[in-house]
């Protein structure tokens, strides 16, 4: 009579080969968790840098548009080198801007003041953009909530940036910062800037 069972060897193999599953468990649980956290961190800085793009749509300033013509793109603030004399004064310009019609040009109002706020509702301005521990995955989260940290943004805007040692860039340069931090403190920063440099106009064409 032929009887069928493990042999002790067999059992024992068994064991060692669950024992070292149960193991690895936890080693391969944290594994997955890094990885999943890791993932949720290049997520939070794609999402600044997304915040940094959307913030330069902008107007440069509140100050750089029209005087009545609230609809125009913005002009370049005046920095004391545009030309009211000479082959450029004709479009307001300053060197290195192209003579013509519908292209970046000073204003023609002689503005040389920033005014670096969000005063005014009916205008959309880089300072606007502003924001401080915004969340940064949905405006309606309050806590972690499906994440395991809760991301917030901080947007701020400098319109005096020294951003090379030494020289302060006046009216031309605005330095926007975007500060991602979650419960433990400061995640990483991104910085962008923005020139006083003009828009051009659109054509539009009549029949």
């Amino acid at each position: 009579m032929v009887r069928k069972a493990f042999t002790l060897i067999e059992l024992i193999f068994a064991i060692v080969v669950i024992a070292i599953s149960v193991m690895s468990l936890p080693m391969m649980n944290e594994a997955t968790t890094e990885g999943i956290s890791g993932n949720i961190v290049q997520e939070a800085i794609f999402a600044a840098s997304t915040e940094l793009n959307q913030a330069v749509t902008g107007n440069w300033d509140e100050a750089s548009l029209e005087p009545g013509e609230p609809d125009s793109l913005a002009r370049v603030i005046d920095d004391g080198t545009c030309e009211n004399n000479g082959s450029l004064a004709t479009f307001r310009q300053k060197s290195g801007h192209i003579n013509q019609p519908l292209h970046r040009r000073c204003l023609d109002s002689n503005a040389t003041t920033v005014s670096s706020s969000n005063s005014d509702d009916n205008i959309t301005a880089l300072n606007d953009m502003s924001k401080t521990n915004a969340s940064l995955f949905d405006e309606n989260v309050t806590s972690a909530s499906g994440y395991k940290k809760l991301y917030t943004v901080t947007l701020s805007v400098d319109a005096n940036a020294t951003f090379v040692t030494g020289v302060n860039t006046g009216i031309n340069v605005k330095k926007i910062t975007a500060t991602i931090s979650d419960s433990t403190g400061v995640v990483t920063k991104l910085v962008s800037f923005s020139s006083n440099v003009g828009e051009i106009d659109f054509f539009t064409r009549t029949y």
